[in-house]
Parts: C-alpha cells; sequence; structure tokens
C-alpha cells in the first residue's frame, strides 16, 4: 500500500512539474509574442486568412516559418493565442521566430474554392495560380509587410500540411531558405491515405470525407460535423454496409472528392496530375529540404519515403530523409519511446527535434550552427533500436535478396526443387481477415507493429516462417513481394506482411515493461509476431495501374508489387515469418473476387475464391529482402 501511495504521489509531482513548464511557457510566449491576422491577397485577388505571431524584441531581424493547413489555424481572434507551449514550437518561439500559420483557399475563413490535392501547374501564367503560388505570394507578402523579419522563411507540415510543404517547395519565391515536408500526402493513388496499389482503403477514407468533405459555402470558425455511426464496432458497420455503393448512400452527394474516387477507380491523368514526385525537378537549387516520415505510419509512410526519392532524383538541391519509429506525427509529441506494445529504447521524438529538426531551421533560416554532421539519410532500425547515419537511401551497400516461401510453412534462402507444389486457401468475403484483433471504432495507429498471433490462427492466412536466426539480419529498403499465384476467380488482393517473430522466452526488462493496448496490466511479449511491414495489392493492377486487367481462372499468374521501406534488424534467435491472405478488413474494402469496377459491385458480385500461392522449382515464390551487411 505504501508502495502504491508513493507511485501515486510521484505521477502527482510530474503532472504539476508539466503544468508548471507548461504555465511557463504560456507565461513567457506571452510576454514576448503578440499577435497578428491578416487576409493576404494572391494573385487572382483572393485572400487568405493568415495568424502571425511576431517577437516582441526588435533588437534582431526574425526567421518566418510558416504552417500551410486545410485543417484551420484556429484559435481565431488576435487575443487568442494556439496553445504552442504544448508542442516543441516553444523552441522555436525562444529561438525569436515569426511563426505563421495560413489557412488554403477554400478552407476555414479563408476566400475561394478548395480543391483536394491540386495539382500543380508548372506554366502558370497571369492570374493563374496553385498552391505553390498561393504560398509563393504569401510569402512575398510576409517579407514585405512584417517588421524586422530577416527575409529568410522556412515552410514545415506534417500529413496535408506535409503536401503544402512540398507544393511550397516546388514554389521557388527567393526568400524561401528551408522546407520540411513531414509525413507528406503524396500520392493517394499509389500509397498514401485512400489508396495502396488501387486498393480502396475506406476505413480511413470514409471518416474523413464524411466530415471533411463537406462543403464550406462561405468563411467559417465552425468545422462540420461528422458521420453518425450505427455501432461502434467498425469491423461489423462496413460488412454490414456490403458495398461502396452503399457507402456512397451514407455519405451524400453533397463531398465532391469522394464522387472523384468513384469516378477515377484507375491511375488515370486526374490521379498522375495529383503526384507532386511528377514536378519535384521544378525544386530549386537554394530551396534546402528535409523529408521527414516514421516507420510505423499507417498514413503517409509511402509519402515520406518516396517523396525523398522523387526529389533526390530529379532536382539538384540539399535534400535529406530522415526516419524514426512513429506512428504519424509522434516525432512531434513528447515521448517517442514506444508504440503500441513495441519499445524503441529512448525518446526518439526529442532526440530528434534537438538534434535534428531544429538545428535545420536554425541554420537555413539564422545562419546558427553547423549541420556539415547531418547525414544525407538518418534511420531509426527497429529490432536493433538504434540510428543510423547513412550516405544515402537506400544504402548502396545493401544486396537484394530473395526468400523462398516452401512447402510446410517454412522460408529458406534456396528456392525448392519439388514439382507442383502450392499452399491454398479459401479467400471468403462474407468472413473477411481483420486488420487486427481488437473490437474498435477509429482505426488504430498501433496495428502497424501489432501483434499478428490473431492471423496466424487463421485458415485464410498463410505462414511461412525461418528457424530461428543465427545471426541478425538487417534490412534497409523496400521489400518486393514476388508471388506465382492462381485463383479460381477472376481478381482477387493479395496482403503480404513481413514478421518478426519474438523468442518465446522474450521479455522486456522492467523499466521497459509493455503494457496492454486496453490499458490492462502487461501484454504478453513472449512469441509476440511484430509487424514490420504490410501492404496489399489489388491483383486485376499486377501489369498495370491504368488498365487493370482479369485473372484467367486457375492459370498460374505473376504478382509482384514493392512494399514501402523498412528499417529493421531482426535480432539473433527471432524468426523472420511471410504471411499471405487477401483481405485486410475493414482497413481495406473487400474485394468482390470477381473482374469488376469495385466501387460499382452489387452484393451479388461477391463471391468465394480458391487462392494458391506456388513454390515450386517452376514456379517459386519469394520475398525480396533488401539485405544491409
Amino acid at each position: 500500500m505504501k508502495k502504491l501511495l508513493w507511485l501515486a504521489g510521484l505521477l502527482l509531482l510530474i503532472v504539476n512539474s508539466y503544468s508548471q513548464f507548461n504555465s511557463q511557457d504560456s507565461s513567457w510566449i506571452r510576454d514576448n509574442y503578440y499577435k497578428i491576422e491578416r487576409n493576404i491577397p494572391m494573385r487572382d485577388g483572393i485572400k487568405l486568412f493568415t495568424a502571425i505571431y511576431i517577437p516582441k524584441d526588435t533588437t534582431e531581424q526574425h526567421p518566418i516559418l510558416m504552417t500551410r493547413t486545410p485543417y484551420s489555424c484556429a484559435p481565431y481572434g488576435e487575443n487568442n493565442f494556439r496553445a504552442y507551449w504544448t508542442s516543441h514550437f516553444k523552441y522555436y518561439m525562444r529561438e525569436g521566430y515569426i511563426i505563421v500559420q495560413q489557412d488554403v483557399r477554400g478552407r476555414w475563413m479563408s476566400e475561394g474554392e478548395f480543391v483536394d490535392v491540386r495539382p500543380f501547374n508548372p506554366n502558370k501564367k497571369g492570374k493563374e495560380f496553385d498552391e505553390a503560388s498561393d504560398t509563393y505570394d504569401a510569402i512575398d507578402w510576409l517579407v514585405k509587410n512584417i517588421p524586422h523579419n530577416n527575409n529568410k522563411v522556412g515552410v514545415m507540415g506534417i500529413s496535408y500540411p506535409g503536401f503544402y510543404s512540398t507544393m511550397a517547395s516546388l514554389s521557388g519565391h527567393p526568400s524561401l531558405k528551408a522546407v520540411s515536408p513531414q509525413a507528406p500526402v503524396t500520392d493517394w493513388f499509389m500509397g498514401d491515405d485512400f489508396h495502396h496499389n488501387g486498393a480502396f482503403f475506406q476505413m480511413d477514407g470514409f471518416a474523413f470525407y464524411s466530415s471533411f468533405g463537406k462543403p464550406r459555402p462561405q468563411p467559417t470558425t465552425i468545422g462540420r460535423s461528422g458521420f453518425t455511426y450505427p455501432t461502434g464496432d467498425n469491423y461489423a458497420f462496413y460488412l454490414q454496409a456490403g458495398t461502396l455503393r452503399k457507402l456512397a448512400q451514407y455519405i451524400g452527394d453533397s463531398v465532391q472528392f469522394w464522387k472523384d474516387l468513384y469516378a477515377h477507380p484507375n491511375y488515370d491523368e486526374f490521379w498522375q496530375a495529383r503526384n507532386p514526385r511528377n514536378f519535384a525537378n521544378n525544386v530549386p537549387n537554394g530551396t534546402a529540404t528535409m523529408i521527414v516520415g516514421g516507420l510505423f505510419d499507417a498514413e503517409d509512410c509511402f509519402g515520406a519515403w518516396n517523396m525523398y526519392k522523387a526529389i533526390e532524383q530529379k532536382a539538384k538541391n540539399n535534400n535529406k530523409l530522415v526516419m524514426g519509429p512513429w506512428y504519424h506525427g509522434q516525432w512531434a509529441s513528447r515521448d517517442g519511446s514506444q508504440m503500441g506494445n513495441i519499445k524503441f529504447g529512448s525518446n526518439t521524438a526529442e532526440w530528434y527535434q534537438n538534434n535534428i529538426e531544429i538545428p535545420f531551421f536554425n541554420y537555413y533560416l539564422k545562419g546558427k550552427g553547423d549541420i556539415s554532421q547531418q547525414a544525407e539519410a538518418t534511420i531509426f532500425f527497429s529490432g536493433a533500436n538504434e540510428w543510423k547515419k547513412l550516405a544515402q537511401w537506400p544504402p548502396a551497400e545493401k544486396t537484394d535478396r530473395p526468400i523462398y516461401l516452401q512447402a510446410n510453412g517454412k522460408l529458406g534462402w534456396e528456392p525448392s526443387s519439388a514439382k507442383n507444389t502450392y499452399s491454398e486457401y479459401t479467400s471468403d468475403p462474407a468472413h473477411p481477415v481483420p486488420y487486427t484483433e481488437d473490437v474498435h471504432f477509429n482505426r488504430t495507429i498501433a496495428y502497424m507493429d501489432d501483434d499478428q498471433r490473431f492471423a496466424s490462427r487463421r485458415p485464410d492466412v498463410l505462414t511461412f516462417q525461418t528457424e530461428a536466426l543465427t545471426e541478425d539480419l538487417t534490412l534497409a529498403g523496400p521489400v518486393v513481394a514476388d508471388l506465382k499465384v492462381a485463383i479460381s476467380g477472376t481478381d482477387a488482393d493479395f496482403v503480404v506482411k513481413l514478421i518478426d517473430v519474438f523468442p518465446d522466452d522474450f521479455k522486456y526488462n522492467t523499466a521497459m515493461e509493455a503494457q496492454g493496448r486496453q490499458g490492462g496490466g502487461t501484454y504478453t511479449m513472449e512469441g509476440y509476431q511484430m509487424l514490420v511491414r504490410g501492404e496489399i495489392m489489388r491483383g486485376k493492377y499486377r501489369n498495370s495501374y491504368e488498365k487493370p486487367e482479369a485473372f484467367v481462372p486457375n492459370k498460374i499468374s505473376q504478382v509482384r508489387f514493392a512494399l514501402p521501406d523498412v528499417a529493421h534488424t531482426f535480432k539473433k534467435g527471432h524468426r523472420l515469418m511471410i504471411q499471405v491472405q487477401s483481405s485486410w478488413f475493414p482497413l481495406a474494402d473487400r474485394n468482390p473476387q470477381k473482374f469488376t469496377n469495385i466501387y460499382e459491385a452489387n452484393e451479388s458480385d461477391f463471391q468465394k475464391e480458391v487462392i494458391r500461392i506456388f513454390h515450386d522449382g517452376a514456379n517459386s515464390s519469394s520475398i525480396v529482402l533488401p539485405v544491409l551487411k
């Protein structure tokens, strides 16, 4: 009892201390900053609402750090301050930055029409605009009208604001010196948020657009309400909804982008125009970029890896990459020491903020410090729980090495010499494989490193694993699934999961004990099957995302696709596991397993299907691993 009282007292002390620090930071910011609100004119006459926090100190010139957002720069009113003292922005204010938040065109208090992921126009003329030109015009006004600025501007943002940060890097304004797109929305068909390899991520899409997508005819400070769900069990809700046609009826007819999703089921010009990677060559030499993302980001992991690669390939600027062991935006939080049940051994978020992000902007916007020691790629390797500084990404030293699926659930480095061997399961859309074992409402963030034992126990999930590893195995780069399959129908999805199987006697030490996901005691880590990377492929796009093709029933076909990059060490004594399944519900929508436009499918189109994954000498299914010695 005394121990419990002591722990309670310690917790109260920590909470009070944190509240005291927040109070001190709040008081300091209000004592040293003032706020103004301005409607900044764009080249076509539309005005964008902008909140500007300015240091009272007039003894020096201050850099500008801006975020452009569709999520509101509230609170509104010049006497109402955003709670920067609860985030690492307080450190920028201690450094004397002018902090700018702007509602993008057509959102909240800004004028104009909002267009989702508005395409970049590299050949604008006269009053033509896009998000890059809106950024240019905003920067131009700021450096000419805000007192005591040093004519140097940085832009940063996470998720959708990460997209606007990418657009900022394309603006070409001479005062823009540094940009950090963080978990940037990049390609909403190939891998970010709402599609993965053409499969519709219905749960994220519906939850987001049922409120965000509602029209806003006039500037407003009031957000729109979302859909009222009839149940708190998301698996049950989406299964009962049945089809995407029914979801469209739920969301109504006023959400334009939802209609766009349905109108463009394939990777056509609509999607390609909204892919900033196609325009990375427009990033000027004088704008430094630093792409930031999370290894376990459930929303925009794809965008971080691939926007970096596009800038690296097409631009000639100073471009860096930082990837930590984080969920979506966790690097901007107070703690990056764990995600779900997995511990990372240190506060990785705090380390990143103090050693990477703030020094990056200080160097380019204040001429302060030396970042010559910042690596091209600063990557955290889960499993080993260590940061690596690399000269490029993927590392030049990595070797792509296939590991082969084999009979009896085995994995091996050599292909089988057997003939006509395969593993088989029946995929039933009426009983799809859940993406997590929990019954819940909101899509979890921790599913990205969650325990996969629940899936291993299902008959419609194939499981292959190695023997216990005799030495560490480190992977660094994209993982490629190369499956030889035969299906009884004309279409199917293929979910491939890369899993780290912990030893049966594994335990965290006392200081790192894993807490249960529901907060009820500790979670059993012995034999834990940690999801390192999972990805889905809509089979009809196996040869072309622009022109889908039906499978020939029972004919062996190749399904080859890349999973987002990994940075992970499988420790000695662990096992490497691969799981293959054909649904991931309700994360992704169900494939009817009939070649059709799934957005228009009826309930009668959904059918069971027998799926065979081959692993013989003539048709060897493998997973190509980026092995780093």
